[in-house]
């Protein structure tokens, strides 16, 4: 594959984030409502789309659990699967559960805690009181800490040699930093984009031409762990005359064949089992 700049994402790709973000979408919910989805659906609100905010999907799981709780008799996969019809996201969710004639349970979604917990249980105290300021509603470790790093330093260093790099997260940008450094790359704040940076979203396709503009490039691979990754590459491409690569990267919550033909469908480029496997990709 040609190019002459490479974009990663942070989450499930440089770092591993089953245990960190994903079980603090889990246990927000069942720390808030008492009842909760499992990891399984978490994935199936990813691949709906619109989803590129761990917040957002939070909102949207304890949707689902307060309509649940309400009488709504669709499981998660019908109601994710409605969602993906409506053009996926937050409003998506809301529109599936007013349709359905659930307006009540609205006076009991509240997304400030749920938000609030989120951090909490995710940047763990003393994190809290640094970047959000205030105590933090439970006091825990953090599951900020337990994130694997994905990326071999010998990748990062092959990347960076080779082409212009740049990063687009749908993290906020402390917490953008933070994994930065974990996995020792160094960006410039003009090369990346973090969820304070813009507030389409992916697959929302003008971070990723922004990039390439600030980068200089006229053949970009992105390489993300989400089918919204893949489709912010193929949006680009729809947008601007330059080319865009999605890359699938199978070690987030896609994986397997299944995980490379969602991504193939998608519209990617090329699939791999990890980012490691991205300097033999790239030319």
């Amino acid at each position: 594959m040609d190019v002459d700049a490479v974009v990663l994402d942070i989450d499930g790709v440089l770092v591993d984030v089953a245990d960190s973000y994903r079980r603090a979408i889990v246990e927000s919910v069942d720390r808030v409502y008492g009842q909760t989805v499992d990891d399984a659906a978490v994935q199936q609100f990813k691949n709906a789309g619109g989803f590129n905010n761990d917040w957002e999907l939070t909102y949207a799981a304890a949707l689902f659990v307060l309509a649940r709780d309400a009488g709504y008799d669709a499981d998660v996969t019908a109601f994710t699967d409605d969602i993906a019809t409506r053009g996926g996201g937050l409003d998506a969710a809301e529109t599936v559960v007013r349709d359905a004639g659930y307006d009540a349970v609205f006076d009991r979604w509240d997304t400030d805690r749920l938000r609030d917990v989120f951090q909490a249980l995710y940047l763990g105290s003393d994190l809290y009181r640094e970047l959000e300021g205030g105590d933090p509603p439970v006091e825990t470790q953090g599951y900020i800490h337990d994130e694997p790093v994905l990326a071999d330093r010998e990748t990062i260093a092959d990347l960076t040699d080779r082409f212009a790099v740049g990063v687009l997260t749908g993290r906020p940008a402390a917490e953008a930093t933070i994994a930065l450094s974990r996995v020792e790359l160094s960006v410039p704040d003009a090369h990346r984009f973090t969820m304070d940076d813009w507030a389409e979203g992916k697959p929302h396709p003008r971070a990723l031409v922004t990039l390439a503009d600030r980068l200089d490039a006229d053949r970009v691979a992105f390489a993300g762990d989400t089918l919204d990754d893949v489709r912010t590459a193929v949006n680009a491409a729809e947008a601007d005359d330059r080319t865009f690569h999605g890359i699938g990267v199978l070690t987030g919550g896609l994986s397997g064949e299944s995980g490379r033909r969602a991504f193939e469908d998608a519209g990617a480029a090329a699939v791999v089992d990890s980012v490691n496997d991205l300097p033999a990709l790239l030319e």
